[in-house]
């Protein structure tokens, strides 16, 4: 059953993707500037399949892989495949669901690393909510309009976190974190998607009743916020950079999450170069004081402080790999600042 994590204090993590090609200098970057909370890459310049979505469906029932485009055929008989998801998941089998090295050489290179001494590693897998929004049948009909087809989708990926957990748990960190990685929560609540919060509430549990260490959320873009604190995951990663004012109209919630032991992964930091090449540390330093200023003086400096960890605003697939080390330079530098607070 997923947990609430130790008081971070204040360091930083990444996202999730890299520009990388090498997983080993990936892994390498990542343990020089994270190296409390270092996080397991995927790398999609190496391999497509290791792009979100693709990244977690390997045992989709139905699947197709038609050039550069992922359906599933309904045509197909895979009554049997659905049920085998559902057996294992009743089971804890989630072995069954190990990624291939073409999926996850980020993640196996991260295993190999001795974390005993880092405050935790983080992994990522692709949520329900965007995969079964973002991925349809052969009529073109999202997966998570079906109702069966997406109650065992969250069951498949919960075994595909709890797999990625077991993995980074040969590192012997202290503590372990899969965030369920959901930019389609913007969905959530809208009257044209069909999306709603007991899907949402229904998919996090899966994936918490499997999970030994803490079980977060990633939404690069604005959702229910109150709903998913709600959930009482043990982070919630958002783009402070582009949606902070939306989510401090939050702040009762806000405070009371974090009291209960909550974290949040201020993304103070653009992950897009363009923007990024107009700021400066000093700049985007003094934009993570106006949120700190503005929540703390309600709910109290010390905590926000020892809740709080610094991260860029999304995965940085898109930039070179010289503009991700600069951007994760500048995350590093931030949370150095927040610390001598």
């Amino acid at each position: 059953m997923a947990v609430f994590l130790k008081t971070p204090n204040s360091i930083c993590s990444g996202v999730g993707s890299l520009p990388h090609s090498d997983p080993k200098t990936a892994v390498d970057d990542i343990l020089r500037l994270c190296p409390e909370m270092p996080y397991a890459p995927t790398l999609p310049d190496i391999n497509p399949f290791e792009a979100i979505i693709w990244h977690d469906s390997e045992f989709l029932p139905g699947r197709v892989i038609d050039g550069n485009k992922l359906y599933v055929d309904r045509n197909f008989d895979f009554s049997s495949d659905m049920e085998r998801i559902y057996l294992d998941f009743m089971d804890q089998n989630f072995l069954n669901y190990s990624a291939s090295g073409v999926y996850s050489a980020g993640y196996y290179e991260m295993a190999t690393r001795n974390l005993s001494s880092v405050w935790c590693v983080k992994t990522q897998v692709t949520g329900p909510v965007t995969f079964g929004l973002t991925i349809t049948d052969q009529e073109r009909r999202p997966l998570a309009y079906d109702s069966q087809y997406f109650d065992m989708l969250s069951k498949m990926l919960a075994m595909r976190g709890r797999w990625y957990e077991s993995l980074i748990q040969k590192t012997s960190a202290p503590q372990t974190l899969v965030v369920v990685d959901e930019p389609y929560l913007a969905a959530l609540g809208s009257s044209v998607m069909q999306i709603t919060p007991d899907m949402v509430r229904s998919a996090y549990e899966d994936m918490s009743s499997l999970i030994e260490g803490g079980v977060g959320f990633h939404c690069c873009s604005n959702t229910d916020w109150g709903f998913l604190m709600s959930l009482d995951p043990a982070l919630i990663s958002l783009d402070a950079y582009g949606n902070s004012r939306e989510f401090l109209l939050y702040r009762d919630q806000i405070a009371s999450y974090l009291e209960k032991g909550g974290i949040i992964a201020w993304g103070i930091v653009p992950a897009e170069l363009d923007k990024f090449n107009t700021e400066t540390t000093d700049s985007l330093w003094k934009r993570y004081l106006s949120i700190r200023e503005d929540l703390g003086a309600s709910l109290g400096y010390e905590l926000f402080d020892a809740q709080a960890v610094i991260t860029p605003s999304c995965g940085l697939r898109l930039a070179d790999v010289k503009g991700a080390v600069k951007i994760m330079e500048t995350v590093s530098d931030i949370s150095k600042r927040a610390r001598e607070l």
